[in-house]
C-alpha cells in the first residue's frame, strides 16, 4: 500500500499529465467540490467551486495545444493525517518564452484534504515571479 506522500505525488503527477494531454475530466478528477484556486490570470479574487475551476481551463488548454510545455520539474510534499500541502516548480511556456527567459518557472502550491481515505486537492495557487521593476516595487 502506498503511503500518503506517494499517493499525493501520484495525484499531482496525474493532474499534470491530464493538463498536458488536454484532458479536462482528468484534471478535474482529483479536486474537492469546494476547490479554491488563485491563478495567474484574473479574476484576482480567485475562483471557488469545481464548476468555476472547470471554466478556467479551456483557454489554457487551447494555448497549450499550440506547442507550450507543462511539466513538473520539482515537487515537495508534506502530509499530515487529514491535510497536506505540496509545492512545485513547473516548466510552463512556449519555446519562444523559454528562449527569452530560460530560468522562468511556474510556481504551484497545493492544499490537500483526505476525504474517505482519498487525497483531494482543495486549494491551488499558481504564480510566476514578477519580472519588471514596477511589479517588484509594488509588491514590497
Amino acid at each position: 500500500m502506498k503511503n500518503d506522500e506517494e499517493q499525493i505525488r501520484e495525484l499531482v503527477g496525474g493532474w499534470a499529465a491530464a493538463v498536458r494531454n488536454g484532458d479536462l475530466d482528468g484534471l478535474l478528477a482529483g479536486h474537492t467540490d469546494d476547490i479554491v484556486m488563485f491563478d495567474v490570470p484574473p479574476p484576482h479574487e480567485g475562483v471557488r467551486g469545481l464548476d468555476a475551476y472547470r471554466e478556467t481551463w479551456p483557454p489554457f488548454l487551447r494555448w497549450q495545444a499550440g506547442g507550450a510545455t507543462f511539466e513538473i520539474e520539482s515537487l515537495e510534499v508534506t502530509a499530515g493525517g487529514e491535510v497536506a500541502f505540496a509545492y512545485a516548480l513547473l516548466r510552463c511556456g512556449t519555446p519562444e518564452e523559454f528562449a527569452a527567459h530560460p530560468e522562468r518557472r511556474l510556481r504551484l502550491t497545493l492544499g490537500l484534504r483526505k476525504q474517505d481515505g482519498r487525497w483531494l486537492i482543495a486549494h491551488e495557487h499558481h504564480s510566476f515571479p514578477a519580472e519588471d521593476e514596477a511589479q517588484i516595487e509594488i509588491n514590497h
